[in-house]
């Protein structure tokens, strides 16, 4: 079934605090707008979100309620269904995934697309380390250093740009032990090894096997050798994978980065392509709750805009 060209002047594809921000502003601004929402949070593992003002501790799924309360207050509509393709023609057809019951989903039409779609965290694979993740087995200090403080700490070497994330989480605990795991000593750096003995962080070379887990708490981390280092907390710093599929079958202009593929935007999150917009962690990898809200924002304000003056051209040129 095709929806052609309207009822939606805007598509927010994600329904997370970026997508719900920009949709948000479209319906005040009375744009006629529709949310694909696949309902795959990044934060989902975690029991609250901190750090954004006057949400500090609010767990995310009441936090994706309200946002979705608030703009169905507007008149913008939200469907739960994933967008498995999209084209650009006279308008930006977005095709969804459907209920898997009547073969393929509807496709829906607009003038404007934003892609919302975050991204997802991957692992490294040891044991019992994704069941933990977002409980005792973190990757955001800013996120849950609070709630952890003065715990004993570590922090599981991935490359060795993971000891910078050992010298940031010293800031919330005087008792940290990096653990080496896949990383050769030698390729740490004098000046890695002279911070990481002024903040106090024990190096502790060797693969790690698994965790220590005893009454649903992480006791411990275990070495291949058979050894156990008790801990509290382990920090980890998961490989992000972007969600910029849909962007990228658009044609739009793409950048490699140390943490994933990411479009090129402006300011604003307009992509290389007219009409084709990026917000929160689908148009970069360090965008907090509070920050994909900002960029959902300011992307839903510059899209009226655009709508409107294309608009008024059209109406002043017949």
């Amino acid at each position: 079934m095709t929806e052609k060209a309207g009822p939606y002047e805007v598509i927010v594809v994600g329904g997370g605090a970026a997508g719900l921000s920009a949709a948000l502003v479209l319906g005040r601004a009375r744009r006629r707008t529709l949310v694909v929402d696949a309902g795959e949070p990044r934060n989902a593992p975690a029991a609250h979100m901190q750090g954004y003002l006057s949400r500090d501790g609010m767990p995310p799924a009441e936090f994706l309620a309200v946002g979705r309360a608030e703009i169905a207050r507007y008149g913008v509509e939200l469907v739960r269904d994933r967008a498995v393709d999209a084209t650009l023609g006279e308008d930006f057809a977005v095709r969804l995934a459907g209920d898997g019951t009547t073969g393929a989903g509807r496709t829906v039409h607009a003038r404007q697309l934003v892609v919302a779609t975050g991204l997802r965290d991957e692992l490294p694979p040891v044991p019992g380390l994704a069941g933990r993740f977002g409980r005792d087995v973190l990757h955001c200090p800013y996120c849950h250093g609070w709630e952890v403080r003065d715990q004993a700490f570590g922090v599981l070497a991935t490359t060795a740009a993971s000891v910078h994330q050992a010298l940031m989480v010293s800031q919330w605990s005087k008792d940290v032990t990096l653990f080496l795991h896949a990383v050769a000593e030698a390729e740490l750096t004098g000046e890695d090894l002279r911070r990481l003995a002024a903040a106090g962080v024990r190096v502790v070379p060797g693969e790690v096997a698994g965790l220590a887990v005893e009454d649903d708490r992480l006791t411990g981390v275990r070495l291949a050798d058979g050894s156990v280092h008790d801990r509290e907390v382990l920090f980890v710093a998961p490989r992000a994978v972007p969600r910029t599929d849909l962007l990228a079958r658009l044609g739009a202009e793409m950048n490699e980065t140390p943490f994933g593929t990411y479009p090129m935007v402006d300011g604003r999150g307009l992509t290389t392509v007219p009409g084709l917009w990026a917000a929160g962690n689908a148009s970069g990898f360090a965008e907090q709750v509070v920050n994909a809200a900002s960029r959902g924002y300011r992307a839903g304000a510059a899209i009226n805009g655009e709508l409107l003056m294309a608009d008024l051209d059209t109406a002043a040129s017949h």
